[in-house]
Parts: C-alpha cells; structure tokens; sequence
C-alpha cells in the first residue's frame, strides 16, 4: 500500500469516527467535556485498563450497564485493587465470568504497587510483564490511557486488517505489522479508536455492512469477505451435570471450589453422571443449558432435604448467598429455583 493511499485510509478513517464512533463509551472520556462524573476521581490509564480486560470476554453493553460503574466504585484505583479481599473482588466480578482476569488484576496491581511506583506503566514491555496483560491490553492502555503512538491488534481489528489485505490466515507478528504500517501517528488515539468500531460495527464476522465502511474503496477482500480471516469451527463437547441443592434448616448446601476452573467460587454440589447417586429423596425440580469454552452442558437440578447437617458443606440461606461470589453456573440453578423452595 503506497503513502498517499494510507494517507487517504487514515483520513477517511477519522472522518468517519468523528461522525459514527462510540465517543461516549465513559472509557474513551476519562479526561474530557464528555466525562461520566462518576469517573472524575478515575485516574485515566486506570479506567482504561479495567474496562479493557472486561471487555475481552464481554459485550460492550453488558459492561456499561451492569459492571464497569459498580467495580470502579469498590476499586477506584490500583491502591484498593492490591489490598482487595479476594473474595469481595470475585462478588464484584460476579457474573463477568472468566474468573482469572480479576485474580490478574490484583496480581498486577500488587506489582504495580512494589515495582511501577503504584502506578500502570506506560511502557509496552512493562505492561506486559504484569498479569493478565498480552500484546493488545498493553497497546490499548499505552495508548488510550497514555497518548503513546502504538498500534494493535484485537479480533475485531484483526478481522479488519484480514480483510483490508486479503489475508486468509496470518500469524500475529504479520497482523501487528499491517496495523503499525497504516497506523495515524497525528492520531493512534482517535484512529485505533476507529478500527475497533469498524470492526465491531461494520466489518461483521458474517453480513458486514460493506457499503457504509470508510475504507471500501482500499479493501482487497471486499467481494469474498468469507474467506478473510478463515476460521476453525469450534467443536463442542457435551457434557452433563447433575447439581444437587441439599436442604437442611432452610439452609443450602454450598462449598467454595480450588479447582483452577471456579477456584474462589462457590458452587452448589455438581456431579459428572458417572460420579452420581440418584436417591429416593432427590426430587428433580429444574433443568438448564450453560456454556463454558468447549463444553454445551445439561444442567438437571435436585433438591434434597437433611436430616442431618453434612460436614461436607456450608449451608447458607438465600440471603447469605448474596454475599458472596457464586459462579455462573450457580447462579443459573439459583435463579431457577429460587421461587420453588
């Protein structure tokens, strides 16, 4: 791609973000007129990496409307993220999923605090020494959160430059490259800015919006958009689960999981079906879908009253489950029986 052509790429770019691109995400405001005021005591580089690793596995809409306010309220800086409870952290992260992105935080804030001066560096190479940070996070951080003038590469822009170059499957190195070599250095604000709203707006995994994009006219893979990026069909495997709520004084049974998969968590006791013992006094009162990775799983939920309390477990009732950091599973099974019990 000549100079002149990424010249007029990075302008149409521009103007089209200044008319169309998602200006008042509070996380691209941290310090101008637009400014959420409930951000104003959010330190700019913070804000942007706390929203940056919610959003890795999670909608934009979904973040703005239940989590970012309400985890920036309980941490608003890396001095409370490094002396967070772990516990009262996975309750604030409840429902995000992906539990080790909040243990990372903590884990980069405390080095944050012994290394960086209690501050996110701005440095690529620093950034991403720290947990949970790889080469996107850093970037989005350096330069969102620090004006740096550095480009990257997230699905959404990843789909974009596969695209805009015909690229039917390339390694990472060569999609940084592609991106560093249309990067605005008047702009890497703005302009990033612009690709991964192109990407999440416009270049669509399937039906992209070809004929509203600002850079058609550049794009080699415009009439064959299926075949850029290839992508590998995800093959489920099924599984299923038998979860069992044991009752006992108008209490549930609970226990709190070290396994890496909820460690932290507390879940309600589940059973692979050949780990299962179906009794006469387990009554089948719900059933569920839920997906985790590879897995489609078939929840089936029991309800058993005691006799006796089991040592194996907390029991805790509805309301003390509250306060406490329960897994998406869980908290399905819960919302399903909760008015039946």
């Amino acid at each position: 791609m000549q100079k002149q052509t990424i010249k007029k790429l990075q302008e149409n770019l521009l103007i089209w973000y200044e008319k169309n691109g998602r200006k008042e995400l509070p996380w691209r405001n941290l310090q101008s007129s637009l400014c959420d005021k409930r951000l104003c005591h959010i330190e700019r580089a913070y804000g942007v990496y706390i929203s940056e690793i919610m959003l890795q596995q999670t909608q934009v809409k979904s973040v703005l409307e239940k989590f970012y306010f309400p985890f920036l309220e309980k941490f608003p800086n890396l001095t409370s993220l490094a002396n967070a409870n772990e516990e009262k952290l996975l309750k604030v992260w409840q429902g995000l999923g992906y539990y080790s992105r909040a243990r990372n935080l903590k884990k980069a804030a405390m080095a944050c605090m012994q290394k960086f001066n209690g501050s996110l560096p701005k440095n690529i190479k620093d950034l991403k020494s720290l947990s949970g940070i790889g080469s996107y996070t850093a970037g989005a951080i350096a330069c969102f959160g620090y004006d740096e003038k550095v480009s990257f590469v997230d699905s959404n822009i990843k789909r974009v430059l596969c695209r805009l170059f015909a690229l039917e499957s390339p390694n990472m190195k060569e999609l940084e490259l592609k991106a560093e070599k249309i990067l605005n250095l008047n702009n890497a604000f703005d302009h990033n800015q612009a690709l991964l709203d192109i990407g999440a707006l416009i270049c669509l995994p399937k039906n992209p919006k070809c004929g509203i994009c600002p850079i058609y006219e550049f794009c080699l893979g415009k009439f064959n958009t299926q075949l850029y990026p290839q992508t590998k069909k995800i093959l489920y495997e099924n599984l299923n689960l038998n979860l069992v709520l044991f009752e006992f004084q108008k209490k549930f049974s609970i226990q709190k999981s070290s396994k890496k998969l909820y460690k932290g968590l507390y879940n309600f006791p589940f059973f692979k079906d050949d780990e299962f013992n179906l009794n006469e006094n387990m009554k089948p009162i719900a059933e569920f879908k839920h997906g985790y990775t590879k897995f489609k799983i078939n929840v089936k939920v029991y309800h058993q009253i005691l006799d006796k309390e089991d040592k194996s477990y907390e029991f805790k009732s509805f309301k003390e489950l509250d306060n406490i950091p329960i897994s998406i599973l869980s908290l399905k099974a819960l919302k399903k029986v909760k008015n039946l019990l």
